[in-house]
């Protein structure tokens, strides 16, 4: 007898490659009419094994008899078939019993809501999604409003407090009123211990949110699901319905798909127990439910968090800024379904939109404005002592900088590069000279070392080509008697 793998090599080698019974034999090490017998079944079919007689076997029939008249124990039965011969040993007498014991079939009753009287909630699971560059669980919670069935659903890709509240809170908006009661499992986000005869201890956020909305909460017993089969059975409902190959490209397109559904199959179809339309029951059951509070009621969550040196704080592996000061610091974070807040000692000091992708920097460019700015300013400063080097008239001159211009630190800025291209010497004459005839500009400062680098001609003979007879001159010499005459007159 071969196994399930060597027949499926038998059949690829034989259908896919084309071997013959020989070389198929020769490649596994098998007998050549076993390779001819399972290469052509088209289904393994392993050899059933005969049954093996049982010292059993002859009270059986007994048995069955016993157990249709009554529940009687594996003990019981034991005892009743040894005396009629029976010479095995309990064990065997159990299993059998344990196999052929009618099952017990339970029964519930069946639950009755007034209306506006009860709301059931429960979280749902269906595989993975799209989620930027990551994938999330995909959670669905839902809310069903015992009386009428109307059904609100909302697809998550977390389970936590805060969308739990959320949830809660976006299903009392569709609704627009309140139950009485919701009903909930015992779930840690609800429910943080509950022990058989003792009062159920409940989640502090969760009574609180309950307290604000005037709802009781109202927890199912342990393994008593069957106390919330209206919700149990929406959450079924959505998976087989919305669902069941539903392929889903990215998680945004959740929100208005679920939307849609609601509106036009599950709150408007005939359900099956009521034989009437969610909707229509909804609006006569909806008098009888609590108006929502005026204001909606804080689902933050608080987190107690320290920014790292590179003013970030982590929150489900993404990276969140808060302002450069505040590197190192303990904060207070606020977690909210849409957004995160942080804050330092009670002020809101950063604001950022939640993401669900993994390992993502969450930049708000104000955050990095004072530490850029610093830096600047150290850098701006740097440069003004490279100034005041230059020369003894550079404070001087940089005061009048400040009057004059605009932008003193340009200039600045401009001068100390001329610097790394002319001599500290020419540039300190530069400054002192432009000083002197109350020039202050770097643009003045450039000229003056531009000029003076240039390279002075010193004046040559003078050449004529043409005309060159023109140079052979007789001056001849002047009478100065004329003067000589002149001053006799004035004596």
């Amino acid at each position: 007898m071969i196994d399930y793998e060597t027949y499926v090599q038998i059949r690829n080698y034989f259908t896919r490659d084309g071997l013959t019974y020989s070389q198929i034999s020769n490649s596994l090490d098998l007998d050549p009419r076993t390779v001819a017998r399972w290469a052509n079944q088209k289904r393994y079919q392993p050899r059933k094994s005969s049954p093996r007689k049982s010292k059993l076997d002859p009270f059986k029939n007994t048995i069955l008899q016993m157990l249709e008249k009554h529940p009687y124990s594996s003990r019981q039965v034991f005892q009743r078939i040894t005396e009629d011969g029976f010479a095995g040993g309990i064990t065997i007498v159990e299993d059998y019993v344990r196999k052929v014991r009618p099952p017990k079939t339970k029964a519930y009753l069946k639950l009755y809501f007034a209306p506006g009287e009860c709301a059931q909630v429960d979280w749902g699971s269906y595989g993975t999604v799209r989620v930027g560059s990551t994938t999330r669980r995909l959670s669905l919670f839902v809310m069903v409003m015992c009386h009428s069935r109307m059904m609100y659903v909302e697809f998550t890709v977390s389970q936590t407090m805060e969308h739990f509240l959320g949830c809660h809170q976006n299903a009392f908006e569709f609704f627009g009123k309140v139950p009485e009661k919701v009903m909930v499992d015992n779930l840690k986000s609800a429910v943080l211990k509950r022990i058989v005869g003792k009062a159920p201890v409940f989640n502090p956020r969760y009574l609180d949110f309950a307290d604000y909305h005037g709802f009781t909460i109202i927890p199912c017993n342990v393994r008593k699901g069957n106390e919330k089969g209206r919700v149990e059975n929406a959450v079924g409902y959505v998976k087989k319905n919305l669902l069941n190959g539903l392929e889903i490209s990215d998680f945004k397109i959740m929100e208005p798909l679920c939307k849609k559904w609601l509106d036009t199959v599950a709150n408007v179809r005939c359900h099956r127990e009521t034989g009437k339309k969610p909707c229509d029951m909804y609006a006569e059951e909806r008098p009888h439910l609590h108006s929502l509070p005026a204001e909606p009621y804080d689902i933050g969550v608080i987190r107690q968090v320290r920014a790292s040196k590179q003013y970030r704080v982590t929150i489900d592996t993404n990276y969140y800024t808060v302002p450069a000061q505040l590197a190192g610091v303990a904060l207070t974070a606020k977690l909210y379904p849409d957004r995160i807040c942080f804050y330092h000692d009670n002020k809101l000091v950063g604001r950022h939109v939640r993401s669900y992708d993994r390992r993502k920097d969450v930049e708000d460019p104000d955050h990095s404005k004072i530490l850029l700015n610093q830096r600047k300013k150290a850098k701006d400063q740097v440069i003004y002592m490279r100034f005041l080097s230059l020369s003894d008239k550079a404070q001087e001159y940089f005061k009048q900088l400040q009057n004059r211009r605009l932008n003193a630190s340009h200039h600045v800025r401009q001068i100390v590069a001329l610097s790394e291209i002319y001599s500290r010497e020419q540039v300190a004459m530069a400054i002192e000279d432009a000083f002197s005839f109350s020039a202050f500009s770097c643009e003045y400062i450039a000229n003056l070392l531009e000029q003076r680098s240039r390279p002075s001609r010193e004046p040559g003979a003078l050449y004529l080509t043409h005309k060159s007879d023109l140079l052979d001159l007789t001056i001849q010499a002047p009478d100065i008697d004329i003067y000589t005459a002149i001053g006799d007159q004035d004596a």
